[in-house]
């Protein structure tokens, strides 16, 4: 119940570092006689084996296809004849050296999320390591044979010519592992990310270290602890404040008896152990996982327990150490009545039971835990729980066996599973975060996934957690088993492993667009500030052009190139000047893209004169002319196949204006009510909702007059002139769809949803994300934004769709030919950890982003945006710049900054946005609502639970 896998034993296993070709005996498979082919290729012709490596090799082959056999997963085929050709330097490729009963659950998902890119290496003789060309001292990972893993569970055993370079590495780096000392070698100083290391995971399987990070850091319960250690791991030497665990710092193995009874006896008889009758005594040391040697005893045995201490101590190494702990016993819970309505109790006798709870908790976005899984092990309380020797069920179905039945309180225990598991994450990774690269294993080596156990006890009729100790591989195997024990009875797979599979690729994405030369048109306002940031985070060169030779980001980038663009209808003139000025200045240029609306026309010109990866230019063109592009679908109502509907079906009736006569015409062919809006406008500048003919005419006026060139109004398209067009007014949710398309094929897409507008002028008050909306809603939403962005020639980018979710359907609104504005891409990478940012500058150079096709939101974020005519009092006093950064930085809002001036305008738009994020969209909107009552930005005027009215 204490260990990961303790069980009486009279000596302890002195374990020794085993090198690959110094195994123990072959354990036996089942079944004897495989139904599956032995005469597969597994010699690596780089890299041949002797006798007894290749003898492992075959077995964990065969071992493989046991285990995808009782999955009813097909057979390995094997395709070396051919070996796989065409791979590039730009190609993501996820490879696992390791046991594939470990490792499974994350090649299955890998095989969903990015097939033929998630690789298994059954042979370390299957990987080479190379000088790194990029990073001098470091080495690049390059594997020749693998199992590739694909969609459904297929797989191939494959080699690679030339052999393909690895961009993520995990493996069984922990001790006694047939890939032990192989993975940990092969991880060792990388140039490409790795989920762990040898060094690492020596201090993830110390259980004194990770027994002071939970007691300390994370704060969480542990058994009272005395630990004797000869000496102290680095991490643990400024550790001076005593908890839980109390360390005893050892001067060498010969005459500390006397001090080691002493502190035993003070232990035993301290406050924190009055309340148990037993202890434990076990060792901690990397060399320790797994090992046989822990041994229980009476409280009141205290020779005894000195004698396993002293026994122990005599087999332990430099920087190991012995513990001795409390034993806790299992909370005493109410036994369930039976179903005829007698207790348990009164039928027949029934021993007291344990509950060992088993968490896996990955790394996520921004370098925060995230528990993917929890399930629990039941048992006899007299005999320790080890995870291999418990089947595996649901947390809610262990704790209801016990007489757990009361919803709040199994919600209750699972929200503080969740809460612990991810702290105890957090603590290591804070003290990861402090190591030294030669600490760490190398420059990309980091932990992105482990276990933590718990036990179920109680103190004073109160059920609580007890944190036991974390692990690297324990938790994620007994999870998986789970998971694959449900899916004969239609229970989803992959919830365990789904979050690392991502956090694999993220990394790897990451590590491929290091370094890449990207030319931006177009700097944008302060609301575009977060791009800068993230390309020098993700190591991208970036070459700016910006009309404003004194932009901010000028300072932010590899290369500032000053140079006037406002004057859009000489975009094929600009092409070709920045084309030259590109050449002058020799940049060897991977991509080139824009997020400014203004921009996007030219910087398609210029990427057609590159020959650098686009959308093409009148795809652009059409989408830039917001009339055009409703225009241009409702053409191809005659080009759609038979029996396909046409994207005119979500294109709304429109006319182009330039004058009043062009007024006069178009009211004769569309119905009011109406809405007017500028041809090239953004932010919703110059919009209204118009009900006759009369209004037209005066709101097209007033336009004209206010509103002339790029002066009047900067950063709203102007550039581009200040024509305008009237649309019939479609009725419905209004929703925006960001969707990442590469090739014209879909890779992602994201929906939120919006409040009510401030009519007559429709300007943003409220956004809701995940969507409110039922699965099938949603799909329609995604639909209509893909074939809108096709049927417009939009192939390559990523883009931001705006949508009415009408009775009968989506209808368009307009396309914008850049990723989405205001606080879209953050709610995305917080909600679903995708940077969509990144996402553009991949599909710019060529690299096709791997994206979860169906991910799964981790919080509900709602925000609503604060105006200066509505908020000007508050922005200057209760909801100042300054108060909002500083509960920004507190974790109680998620403030987004989109102007860096308080000005007020009669053509305004929205100057910030307070989201606050939860669980629950319900606890969202409260959050939120209570924030903006509380900082004056609700009024009547501005009534916030209006505009979170469409939330439910």
């Amino acid at each position: 119940m204490l260990s990961l896998d303790q069980i009486n034993a009279d000596q302890p296993l002195i374990l020794k570092e085993l090198d690959w070709a110094e195994q123990e005996p072959l354990p036996l498979l089942s079944p004897p006689c495989p139904s599956w082919r032995q005469d597969v290729s597994l010699d690596c012709k780089f890299s041949p084996e002797d006798t007894q490596a290749h003898a492992w090799t075959t077995y964990y082959y065969d071992l493989l296809q046991c285990t995808l056999q009782q999955e009813g997963l097909p057979e390995t085929v094997d395709r070396t004849k051919k070996p796989r050709t065409g791979f590039s330097s730009g190609d993501v490729t996820l490879c696992i050296l390791g046991s594939p009963t470990s490792y499974l659950s994350v090649l299955l998902e890998g095989g969903a999320q990015c097939p033929g890119n998630m690789l298994l290496c059954l042979s370390p003789s299957w990987l080479a390591k190379v000088p790194s060309e990029q990073h001098p001292g470091e080495s690049s990972l390059l594997v020749s044979k693998a199992v590739s893993f694909e969609l459904g569970g297929r797989t191939c055993l494959d080699e690679f010519s030339p052999p393909r370079r690895v961009t993520y590495f995990m493996g069984s780096f922990g001790p006694c592992k047939e890939h032990g000392q192989s993975a940990g070698e092969l991880a060792r100083d990388l140039d490409c990310p790795t989920g762990g290391s040898g060094e690492l995971a020596r201090l993830l399987e110390d259980k004194l270290l990770t027994r002071q990070l939970l007691d300390q850091r994370a704060q969480v319960g542990v058994p009272p602890t005395l630990a004797f250690t000869f000496k102290r791991l680095r991490p643990l030497r400024d550790v001076t404040a005593e908890h839980s665990v109390r360390m005893v710092e050892l001067s060498g193995k010969e005459g500390q008896e006397n001090l080691i009874q002493e502190e035993i006896e003070a232990f035993l008889k301290g406050s924190a152990m009055e309340p148990y009758s037993q202890v434990v005594v076990k060792p901690s040391g990397w060399r320790w996982s797994g090992a046989h040697a822990v041994t229980f005893h009476a409280k009141a045995e205290q020779v005894a327990v000195l004698q396993a201490v002293l026994t122990l101590l005599e087999t332990l190494e430099e920087e190991e150490s012995a513990l001795l702990e409390a034993f806790i016993p299992t909370a005493r819970l109410t036994q369930p009545e039976s179903p005829n309505g007698t207790s348990p109790s009164s039928t027949s006798p029934r021993p007291d039971l344990a509950i060992r709870i088993c968490t896996v908790v990955c790394r996520s976005w921004g370098d925060q835990p995230l528990l993917s899984q929890v399930v629990c092990g039941v048992g006899r309380a007299d005999k320790p729980l080890k995870h291999q020797a418990t089947v595996p069920q649901s947390l809610e179905s262990g704790l209801r066996q016990q007489g757990v039945t009361d919803e709040t309180q199994l919600a209750a225990i699972r929200t503080q599973v969740k809460q612990k598991a991810e702290a105890a994450m957090m603590a290591f990774l804070e003290m990861e975060a402090g190591l030294s690269v030669e600490q760490r294993g190398g420059r990309r080596a980091q932990t992105d996934v482990i276990g933590v156990d718990f036990l179920l006890t109680s103190s004073k009729q109160v059920l609580q957690l007890m944190a036991l100790e974390m692990n690297s591989q324990l938790c994620l195997e007994t999870c998986a088993l789970f998971e694959s024990m449900g899916q004969a009875v239609g229970v989803p797979a992959g919830e365990s492993s789904r979050p690392l599979v991502e956090t694999m690729l993220r990394r790897a994405q990451c590590h491929l667009m290091e370094g890449k030369h990207v030319l931006v048109i177009g700097a944008g306002g302060v609301s575009k500030k977060f791009v800068w940031e993230a390309a020098r985070a993700y190591g991208l060169k970036i070459h700016l052009v910006e009309s404003d030779p004194n932009h901010f980001a000028s300072q932010l980038v590899q290369t500032f190139i000053h140079y006037d663009t406002t004057e859009h209808k000489r975009d094929e003139e600009h092409a070709q000047r920045l084309v030259g000025l590109v050449q002058e200045r020799g940049l060897r240029l991977d991509g080139c893209l824009s997020y400014w609306d203004d921009c996007m026309v030219l910087t398609a010109l210029v990427c057609e004169q590159l020959g650098l990866r686009c959308s093409p230019v009148a795809a652009m063109r059409v989408a830039k002319q917001k009339s055009r592009t409703h225009q241009h679908l409702l053409r191809r109502r005659k080009e759609a196949p038979l029996g396909w509907a046409s994207e005119a079906l979500y294109a709304v009736p429109c006319c182009h204006l330039e004058s009043h006569a062009d007024v006069e015409r178009a009211a004769r062919h569309l119905s009011f009510p109406g809405v007017m809006k500028l041809e090239y406008g953004a932010g919703a500048v110059g919009v209204k909702l118009v009900e006759d003919v009369q209004q037209c005419h005066m709101h097209f006026e007033k336009i004209s007059r206010d509103l002339r060139e790029d002066t009047d109004h900067p950063g709203i398209g102007l550039g581009w002139g200040n024509a305008m067009l009237l649309m019939e007014y479609v009725s419905g949710t209004e929703h925006d769809v960001d969707i990442v398309i590469y090739d014209g094929r879909m890779l992602a897409a994201f929906v939120s949803d919006n409040g009510p507008t401030r009519v007559p002028h429709f300007t943003e008050t409220a956004a809701s994300m995940p969507t409110c909306l039922a699965p099938d809603r949603e799909a329609q939403l995604v639909r209509a934004a893909y074939r809108c962005c096709l049927g417009c020639g939009l192939t390559n980018g990523v883009f931001n769709v705006e949508l009415k979710l009408t009775a009968a359907g989506p209808k368009l609104i307009e396309i914008n030919p850049r990723m989405g504005g205001f606080y879209l891409r953050d709610w995305i990478q917080e909600i679903y950890g995708v940077d969509i940012m990144l996402a553009s500058v991949m599909v710019a150079c060529g690299v096709p982003p791997l994206l979860p096709a169906h991910a799964q939101p981790h919080t509900h974020l709602v925000g609503v945006m604060c105006v200066v005519s509505q908020h000007l009092k508050a922005l200057k006093s209760t909801a100042s710049v300054e108060t909002l950064q500083a509960l920004h930085e507190r974790g109680v809002i998620r403030l987004n900054l989109l102007e860096d001036e308080l000005i007020a305008r009669e053509y305004e738009e929205p100057y910030c946005n307070v989201a606050c994020a939860s669980p629950s969209r319900r606890e969202a909107c409260l959050k939120v609502l209570g924030v903006c009552q509380a900082l004056g930005i609700d009024s009547p005027h501005y009534p916030v639970t209006h505009f979170l009215s469409h939330f439910k």
